[in-house]
């Protein structure tokens, strides 16, 4: 009989589901959309039951397909924070991974651990993290505090409410900065010096490994077979990064999705001096990665879409299309370099390679000949420079790049394969499975079904298109306009805070 794993993936926006056979098939999926609240200028919450109820749906939506599910593997949006008190309720919304309220807390951090921080765990304070929320809450909501039991990552919520299991995985576990990246393990300097209990933390587990299995009362009202095995699973740039086949040293994965990951395996610890990069664990056990991060990528594009394009989404519904096809048709006709428009893509503050939650975005160059679809192009364009800054810094460090794979919803479209490609000066190439971080959350699940290698399915799993080569000709333009995007943070920064007025409203 063939068997089957579903991959869910708790992303910003929405949870995808993917059932998946044996041999990498996908065989359906399924998605369930929610709101972010913004309720503060910098602030970005979700709660977490809006989480489960979309689990709930997309897992009886595949469930409904009639085919074996063996297992469940989990991926997520990285950082956010779950509290719950003893009984598992949630104490408070999840504060999310781009929210960036806690810049006060990560000088904290800095001046608890004397500044050791990145020595016990790899990686400098930001305000994704999860240890800046856990002080910030503790300052803060010390009610909730108070009761808090254990904080949860999103996709562990998941976890949670499937199997009432409180645990996670080492690659989501590095992202709170609470986790020697080295051992795989809780840091206890980390801890004794921030003041947080290891019990309010969950048990760690490598990837593949089952962290779990579906309770009978679960089971019986989603429609799946009781102990169906959850296995740990990873966090959404690390599945990602699996379904886009990066198991091995050599090629680099660059996701679009709300934000942009570029993400580089490591089978030896490397730390990035510049702090861009954060080091830590990779899906694939006993190895590592490289990951940076652009906050408001594709979520920039979004932006766009829901600020401008009426009139595109309009066009779209009498065509039975999305109204991303539409806006690549205008961003088409226009000319490489936006006719001299460069826009700063930081909407959200940036983590890499600036970090700065107080960094702004911004059209640069705009003139009366200057149209929508100019808009459109550099936002894009923006988009892809700052991607192309963290490959930038790959390079910089001596790791070999032997192919860039691209995934997310940047890939499905050509035109903007076509950009990246001239701005990096080198070909990329699409993965074509439907949503690599599910897809890599199903690979793990298997993985952990059957005992499967991990880096034997990326192997036989993942498949991509043909390769987009740079144009010489837009890669010319760009490189001069890239120059002007390098130059346009440092020169703005102290504009940009002026605007911010000095820090985000508590």
């Amino acid at each position: 009989m063939v068997r089957y794993s579903v991959g869910l993936d708790v992303g910003t926006t929405g949870l995808k589901g993917l059932l998946v056979d044996e041999s990498g098939g996908v065989a359906a999926t399924a998605f369930a959309g929610y709101e972010v609240d913004r309720p503060h200028p910098g602030w970005s919450e979700q709660d977490p039951a809006d989480w489960w109820e979309a689990a709930r749906v997309v897992i009886r939506e595949l469930a409904a397909k009639g085919l074996p599910i063996g297992a469940i593997g989990l991926s997520g949006q990285m950082h956010g924070s779950v509290f719950l008190d003893e009984a598992g309720a949630c104490l408070s919304p999840a504060i999310l991974w781009n929210d960036q309220r806690t810049y006060a807390e990560c000088d904290e951090i800095e001046r608890l651990t004397d500044g050791r921080i990145v020595e016990w765990t790899l990686n400098a304070p930001r305000t994704a993290f999860t240890a800046s929320k856990i002080l910030w809450a503790r300052r803060h909501l010390p009610d909730v505090w108070a009761r808090t039991r254990t904080v949860l990552l999103p996709k562990d919520y998941v976890r949670f409410r499937l199997t009432g299991e409180r645990l996670t995985d080492v690659c989501d576990a590095s992202g709170t900065n609470l986790l020697d990246v080295r051992a795989r393990a809780w840091s206890r300097p980390a801890l004794d010096a921030l003041g947080i209990p290891e019990s309010v933390l969950p048990g760690l587990h490598e990837s593949p490994e089952i962290a779990g299995r579906v309770t009978a009362a679960v089971a019986a009202e989603l429609g799946i077979a009781p102990g169906t095995p959850v296995i740990a699973g990873a966090a959404d740039q690390t599945a990602a990064a699996l379904g886009n086949g990066i198991s091995e040293p050599g090629a680099v994965s660059i996701t679009i999705g709300t934000s942009g990951v570029v993400y580089a395996q490591l089978d030896e610890i490397k730390v990035d001096p510049s702090g861009a990069f954060h080091t830590f664990c990779h899906g694939v056990p006993g190895t590592w990665q490289l990951m940076a991060g652009v906050l408001s990528a594709g979520g920039s594009l979004g932006w766009f879409r829901d600020r401008f394009a009426d009139a595109e989404a309009t066009v779209a519904a009498r065509r039975g299309v999305d109204v991303y096809d539409v806006i690549f048709e205008e961003v088409g006709e226009v000319p490489a370099g936006a006719d001299g428009l460069v826009f700063l893509p930081y909407l959200t503050g940036e983590r890499s390679p600036h970090n700065d939650p107080h960094a702004r975005g911004a059209y640069f160059g705009l003139t009366a000949r200057h149209d929508k679809r100019h808009l459109a192009r550099a936002t894009v364009e923006g988009i892809s420079f700052a991607l192309a800054d963290l490959v930038d810094v790959l390079v910089g460090l001596g790791m070999g790049i032997g192919e860039v794979r691209v995934a997310g919803g940047g890939a499905r479209s050509r035109t903007w394969l076509g950009i990246l490609a001239a701005i990096l000066g080198r070909p990329v190439v699409a993965t074509t499975t439907p949503d690599a971080s599910g897809y890599g959350a199903a690979l793990l699940a298997m993985s952990g079904l059957t005992g499967r290698p991990v880096a034997e399915l990326c192997r036989s799993w993942v498949t991509v298109g043909a390769p987009v080569a740079p144009d010489p000709a837009a890669a010319d333009v760009y490189a001069r306009n890239h120059e002007i995007f390098r130059r346009l943070y440092p020169a703005t920064r102290s504009l940009m805070h002026a605007l911010s007025e000095g820090g985000q409203t508590r």
